[in-house]
This record gives structure tokens, C-alpha cells and sequence, in this order.
């Protein structure tokens, strides 16, 4: 599992890592059923501490992405496609919200918007 920690841009480590998770879950790419890092394994791997692993996993199970099983460890969890398509429509808006944000305090307009969304999403 590739996560990827950046110092820079202000985002909490424990929710780079969260959002990193949920995207590999949500892509598929991390399956029902499959094992995560333990904590302590996944800390060391990031050279973070282990306090700040056990806040992303406990968020991530608390948004039902993982279950954890004492003695065991923690587990990709089974994914309700509406929620999952309801989590990913929520992070495109976050994104898109602030694409609309730069463009009015740049005077682009909504065509144009509109254009460069259909050349980057492939429907030229």
C-alpha cells in the first residue's frame, strides 16, 4: 500500500492518510475483506508516529471504511455503492468548489469552465 506523506500544503498527516485509505478502497484497489498495515508497522513505514496512525484508522472506522477485529487487526470493510458513489460526489465538489472559487476571482467564465471540464473529463 503507496501512501504518500506531504509536509507541505497544511493537511493533518492522520488525514492524508485517511483520504489516501478511502481512495484506495473506493477505486477498489483495497478489497472487502483485505488486511490493512498495523498500526505500528504502518507508522514506521511513514517514520510517523503511531498515535497519528491509530487517528487514521480510528476515523476510518468510524466512517465504516475499516472494521477492526481484537488480535487480529484492521479490515477493509464491505462498501455500500450508493455511499461509496455518495463519498466520492462529495470529494469531487469539495474540488470543484474551489476550481469555481479560482476562476471567479480570475474572471473566467462559466463556458469556459465549462469547456476546460470537458476537455480534462475526455468529452471534447
Amino acid at each position: 500500500m503507496d501512501i504518500i506523506i506531504s509536509n507541505a500544503g497544511g493537511v493533518p498527516i492522520y488525514d492524508q492518510i485517511t483520504r489516501q485509505i478511502k481512495g484506495l478502497i473506493l477505486r477498489g484497489e483495497l478489497k472487502e475483506g483485505e488486511a490493512l498495515p498495523s498500526m505500528r508497522l504502518l507508522a514506521r513505514e511513514l517514520r510517523i508516529s503511531v498515535i497519528t496512525t491509530k487517528r487514521a484508522y480510528e476515523e476510518l472506522e468510524r466512517e465504516g471504511f475499516i472494521t477492526t477485529v481484537p488480535g487480529k487487526g484492521c479490515f477493509v470493510a464491505p462498501q455500500d455503492p450508493a455511499l461509496a458513489r455518495e463519498e466520492t460526489l462529495r470529494r469531487v465538489e469539495e474540488h470543484l468548489t474551489r476550481a469555481v472559487e479560482a476562476a471567479k476571482v480570475g474572471g473566467i467564465t462559466l463556458e469556459e469552465m465549462t469547456d476546460t471540464l470537458n476537455i480534462l473529463y475526455g468529452d471534447e
